[in-house]
């Protein structure tokens, strides 16, 4: 099955989609892309490989771009918009699929937004099942962004990245109180150059259990 092309209404206008729904899904997941100025988009190599992983686990996926990007309308923000352009997503998602357990993931940028939009999903009611944030912009993360307390947390971080300090994402998660796990990758950039099909190996029996 192919990813099928939706337009999605976001807060500023159109958001540009592509939804893989699944014959028997065991749950749904909604990926978010990295910083839009340094050329992020839904088509970045690691959220494919975050698609194709959620795919082969038996999830119904949903990935998009945020304002400004590709087809979607407006202008970066570079903050609250992309959490509230991810939410109006995650509502027409969860709106399709009521009763599916929901997974977050989030690359980079997509880190901070999936992790912003999992707080404010679960104080709306919504139990998420896990959040997957990797190589994430914990820095842009303030106290008005609330993780969830809930769920599964999994931070999968590359030792050698260049564009988030790692030691940054290790204090950060040194000092989360709630449960979670770290995954550091050896030899691994941002991008996870040569390193994609690790970062699958890492997540997918997360997703299958």
């Amino acid at each position: 099955m192919r990813e099928t092309p939706v337009v999605i209404d976001g807060p500023v206008g159109q958001l540009e989609a592509l939804y893989l729904g699944s014959d028997e899904p065991r749950g749904i997941a909604l990926i978010c892309h990295p910083n839009p100025v340094q050329g992020g988009t839904m088509l970045n190599k690691v959220v494919s490989t975050l698609q194709r992983t959620a795919r082969d686990a038996g999830l119904i996926t949903l990935r998009f771009n945020y304002r400004g990007v590709g087809a979607s309308a407006g202008t970066h923000d570079m903050g609250t918009g992309e959490v509230d352009d991810a939410q109006a997503v995650a509502a027409w998602l969860r709106a399709k699929h009521p009763d599916l357990p929901l997974t977050l993931f989030g690359f980079s940028f997509g880190g901070f937004v999936a992790a912003s939009l999992g707080g404010r999903l679960e104080a709306q009611g919504e139990q998420l099942k896990h959040l997957f944030m990797v190589a994430p912009a914990v820095m842009r993360l303030g106290d008005q962004d609330p993780l969830p307390e809930h769920g599964a947390l999994t931070v999968i971080q590359p030792e050698t990245d260049e564009v988030i300090d790692p030691q940054i994402v290790y204090d950060w998660s040194e000092q989360l109180e709630r449960p979670h796990e770290l995954l550091k990758v050896a030899e691994c950039g941002h991008f996870f150059h040569g390193k994609l099909t690790d970062l699958k190996d890492l997540i997918l029996p997360r997703l299958s259990n």
